[in-house]
C-alpha cells in the first residue's frame, strides 16, 4: 500500500561524515525515557531532522564536539525491542547492525528500569560497543529508588553513567565515557544463555556462518535469528551489506534441520520466539533485582492516582474536552491583540512597498502583482496564522511534555477500535489541531498500513490554525455578536468546541465506514504506555515549538500563499467583457453553490484558498466589493454588514462553518499526503472524502431548513 522507495546501494543507512575522523554515535531507547532531551542537550541547535531513506519514520541528526572530535549522533526511533515487529525497531535494528555506528548509546529510565533493560540486552547481543545511559535520575530520587549504576556495570559488562539530562546533571560524565570508551574500546560480548536444545542448535548454524563471510556481523546473534526465521533481517542483510545467504544451500539445510529439530521437541517458531522473548525477560528481571532498591511500595501511586481521574469511563473525555476548550479560549481570545499589530506592521511595510514602486515608475500591473496581489496574500497569512500558531503549539506541547497524550489516546481507544482503526489516531487527529499536515506526518506512529491510511485520510476532519480565523470569524458575527463583549470568547469557544466535537464524530464515522469498504481489515493491537506525569520544561517546550512546528508550518504555508496571490490578483483583474474573471467562475457555480447553503463567491473562495485556508475570507470580501485585491475591514461588524448586504442569512453562516470544517485539505497537507504515502491515488481519495462528506452535509442542512422554512 506505501511504496517504500527501494535502494541496493550500501551507504543508504550510513551517516555521512564531513572528516573520516568524526564518530557516528547511535542513540537508543524506549519511549519516554528522556532520549529526546539527552539528543537535544548534547547537539544543543547542531541537529535536523528528515526521513529515514525507503522509511515513513523521522530520524533527528546532530552533532557536538568534545576534546576536538567531532561526533554525530543518529536519534534512533524509540522503541520496545529490536525484534523488528514494527517499522520503528526495524529501523533501529538496521542502523545498529548495519550503518556501522561507532557505538550506541542506549537511554534507560531509572524510575522502571527492568522493563528498558530488554533494549539494552537485546542490543549488547548484536554489538559489545554499548554504553548505557540511566536518565531520569533525579525522578528516581523523588520516588525513593536507588540504582547501583556500578553493579549494573558489572552485570551488564558495558559502562553505565547515571543522568538527568533535563537538568543536564551526568553529561559531562557521559561524553567523558564515550571518549574514554571508544579510545579504548572492549570487545566482550555479553551472551544470553537460552534453552539447552537452543544453543545446541545456534552453535550449529554458527559453524556455517562462520566459515563464511559472514561481514563482522555477531554469528552468535545472527544464528540465532536465522533459526528464529526472521524473513526481514536476511531481506536487510542482502540491502545493506550484499550478502544472500539465501543461496547457500549448505547453510540453509543446517538451518532448516535445526528448525526441524526444535520443531521436533515442541519448539516450533511462535513457541521459538517466545521462549527468546520469555529468556530475555527473565534475564532483565534477575539484573533488576540485584541493582534496584525501592523505598516506598508504589512509587507511582500519584500518577495512579490522578489517571483514575483522568482516564475513567465517567470524567476521562469530559476532561479532555473541557482541556481542549480552555486550550481554544486561550488562543482565540490571545491571538487577536498579536494578530492587529503584526497586521498593522504589515500592511506597514506595503505602504512603503507602494511608495517605492511609485517612485520607480512602474507600470500599475507589476505593483498590483507584486505588492497588492503577492505581498498582501502573504501579509494576511502571516498576521492570521502565526499568533495562534504560537499560542496553540506551545500549549499542546506543554501537554505532550506533562504526559497527558498517552491519556487522550487511551480514552479514545475504545472509540477508534468500534471505527476499525487504530488508538493512537487519537493522537495524530490531536496534532491535526495546529496543522493537518503536521497531523499526517504524525501517523507515522502507526504500524498498519491499513489503519495509517484510515488516520491519514480522515485526519482533515479536524480543523487547522488555518481554519480557525474562518470560524471564529463567522461564530462571533452570527452567533455570539449580542453577547456581552468580555463574555464573547467564552460563548465562541464553546460553539467552536461543539463543532470540534462534530469534526471528531465525523472522523469516527468515516474511519468506520473506509474499514468496511475500501480498507477493510481488523484493528491491530498495541501497547500504549502512560509515561509518568513530568513538570514540563517551560522554555524549552516553548522554544522547540517555535522552531520545530509554529516557523516550519508557517514556512510551507508563505510558500503556498505567494503564488496563490499571485493567481487570485489575475483573476481578479483580468476582465473577459463585462465582468473579471473571478465574477465569471463565480457566476458559473452559484447554481451549485446555492443547493449546500453557500454562493458562488464563497465556493470560488474556497477553491482559490486551496493554497492556504487563511485567504478564505480575505477572497470573499474582496469579492463582494469588487476591488480585485484583498483587504481588510476595520471590524467585523462592518465585515458582517457586508455579508448580509450580499444575501447571508444564519444559514449560510452555519453551512459556510460546515464546509470549511469538511472540505478538501489546503495544498501543504495535499503536498504532505502525497509524500507520505507515496501514492497519487490515495491523495486524490484524502481530497475526494473531505471534501463529498462536507457537500452531502451542507446539502442535508440546507435543504431541511428550506423545507422547515426557517429561512
Amino acid at each position: 500500500m506505501f511504496n517504500d522507495k527501494e535502494n541496493n546501494y550500501q551507504d543508504e543507512i550510513k551517516i555521512e561524515k564531513k572528516t573520516p575522523n568524526d564518530i557516528v554515535i547511535a542513540l537508543a531507547g524506549n519511549p519516554n525515557v528522556g532520549k529526546s532531551t539527552v539528543f537535544n542537550e548534547l547537539t544543543g541547535l547542531n541537529q535536523h531532522t528528515g526521513n529515514w531513506p525507503g522509511k515513513t519514520v523521522t530520524i533527528a541528526e546532530g552533532n557536538y564536539v568534545y576534546k576536538n572530535k567531532n561526533y554525530i549522533l543518529v536519534d534512533l526511533p524509540g522503541t520496545y525491542s529490536l525484534m523488528a515487529n514494527s517499522v520503528e525497531e526495524e529501523v533501529a535494528r538496521d542502523f545498529i547492525c548495519f550503518g556501522n555506528p561507532d557505538l550506541t548509546l542506549v537511554v534507560v529510565d531509572a524510575t522502571c528500569l527492568e522493563r528498558n533493560l530488554n533494549l539494552v540486552l537485546q542490543t549488547i547481543e548484536i554489538t559489545s560497543n554499548v554504553i548505557v545511559c540511566v536518565n531520569l535520575m533525579d525522578e528516581a530520587t523523588r520516588k525513593r529508588i536507588e540504582v547501583d549504576i556500578d553493579k549494573l556495570s558489572s552485570e551488564l559488562g558495558v559502562p553505565v553513567i547515571g543522568t538527568s539530562a533535563n537538568i543536564r546533571k551526568g553529561l559531562d560524565e557521559l561524553m567523558e565515557t564515550i571518549h574514554q570508551f571508544l579510545s579504548n574500546i572492549n570487545n566482550k560480548i555479553i551472551n544470553i544463555n537460552y534453552d539447552p536444545l537452543i544453543e545446541k542448535e545456534i552453535t550449529q548454524v554458527e559453524k556455517e556462518l562462520l566459515a563464511i563471510d559472514h561481514k563482522n556481523i555477531n554469528t552468535r546473534w545472527l544464528s540465532l535469528k536465522l533459526i528464529d526465521g526472521d524473513e526481514l533481517l536476511l531481506n536487510s542483510i542482502n540491502k545493506y551489506i550484499d550478502l544472500d545467504l539465501s543461496t547457500n544451500n549448505k547453510l540453509i539445510n543446517v538451518i532448516q534441520s535445526s528448525k526441524d529439530n526444535l520443531a521436533s521437541v515442541d519448539l516450533d517458531k511462535n513457541k521459538l520466539r517466545d521462549k527468546i522473548v520469555s529468556t530475555i525477560v527473565k534475564r532483565a528481571e534477575a539484573i533488576n533485582q540485584k541493582v534496584v532498591t525501592t523505598k516506598t511500595k508504589d512509587n507511582h501511586s500519584r500518577d495512579r492516582k490522578i489517571d483514575k481521574i483522568l482516564t475513567s469511563k465517567l470524567f476521562g473525555i469530559p476532561i479532555m474536552i473541557a482541556l481542549l476548550g480552555l486550550i481554544f479560549y486561550i488562543t482565540i481570545s490571545g491571538a487577536n491583540v498579536p494578530s492587529a499589530i503584526i497586521a498593522d506592521f504589515l500592511f506597514w511595510i506595503e505602504d512603503i512597498l507602494i511608495d517605492f514602486f511609485l517612485w520607480l515608475g512602474t507600470p500599475a500591473w507589476v505593483h498590483g502583482v507584486l505588492v497588492l496581489g503577492i505581498y498582501r496574500t502573504i501579509a494576511w497569512v502571516v498576521s492570521v496564522m502565526l499568533p495562534p500558531m504560537a499560542i496553540f503549539f506551545p500549549l499542546f506541547t506543554l501537554l505532550e511534555d506533562l504526559g497527558y497524550l498517552p491519556r487522550i489516546a487511551f480514552n479514545l481507544d475504545k472509540l477508534f477500535k468500534r471505527a476499525n482503526a487504530c488508538g493512537k489516531q487519537a493522537l495524530t487527529m490531536c496534532m491535526g489541531f495546529g496543522c493537518n499536515a503536521v497531523g499526517v506526518i504524525g501517523c507515522r506512529i502507526i504500524d498498519s498500513p491499513r489503519e495509517r491510511l484510515i488516520a491519514i485520510i480522515t485526519n482533515n476532519f479536524v480543523p487547522c490554525n488555518g481554519r480557525f480565523p474562518t470560524l471564529i470569524a463567522v461564530i462571533t458575527m452570527f452567533f455570539t455578536g449580542i453577547i456581552v463583549s468580555p463574555l464573547q470568547p467564552l460563548f465562541s469557544t464553546l460553539i467552536l468546541t461543539s463543532v470540534i466535537i462534530l469534526g471528531v464524530m465525523m472522523t469516527l464515522f468515516i474511519s468506520k465506514l473506509l474499514s468496511k469498504t475500501i480498507l477493510k481489515g481488523i484493528p491491530s493491537t498495541f501497547t500504549l504506555e502512560l509515561p509518568p506525569y513530568r513538570k514540563p520544561q517551560i522554555g524549552k517546550v516553548i522554544l522547540r515549538s517555535v522552531l520545530d512546528r509554529t516557523l516550519f508550518v508557517l514556512g510551507r504555508a508563505v510558500l503556498i500563499a505567494a503564488p496563490a496571490g499571485l493567481v487570485i490578483w489575475l483573476l481578479a483583474n483580468i476582465n473577459i467583457g463585462s465582468s473579471n474573471i473571478l465574477s465569471q467562475c463565480a457566476n458559473f457555480l452559484d447554481p451549485f453553490a446555492t443547493l449546500i447553503g453557500l454562493d458562488g463567491y464563497i465556493l470560488m473562495a474556497f477553491i482559490l484558498g486551496f493554497p492556504a485556508n487563511e485567504i478564505v475570507v480575505p477572497i470573499i470580501i474582496m469579492s463582494y466589493m469588487a476591488t480585485g485585491n484583498i483587504i481588510e475591514l476595520g471590524s467585523l461588524n462592518e465585515l458582517k454588514t457586508l455579508l448580509v448586504n450580499n444575501g447571508w442569512t444564519w444559514l449560510t453562516a452555519i453551512c459556510v462553518m460546515l464546509f470549511s470544517l469538511m472540505h478538501w485539505p489546503c495544498g501543504t497537507t495535499c503536498l504532505t499526503i502525497k509524500n507520505e504515502t507515496q501514492s497519487k491515488k490515495w491523495t486524490l481519495v484524502s481530497i475526494l472524502i473531505p471534501t463529498i462528506t462536507g457537500i452531502i452535509i451542507c446539502f442535508i442542512v440546507a435543504s431541511f431548513a428550506r423545507l422547515l422554512r426557517l429561512v
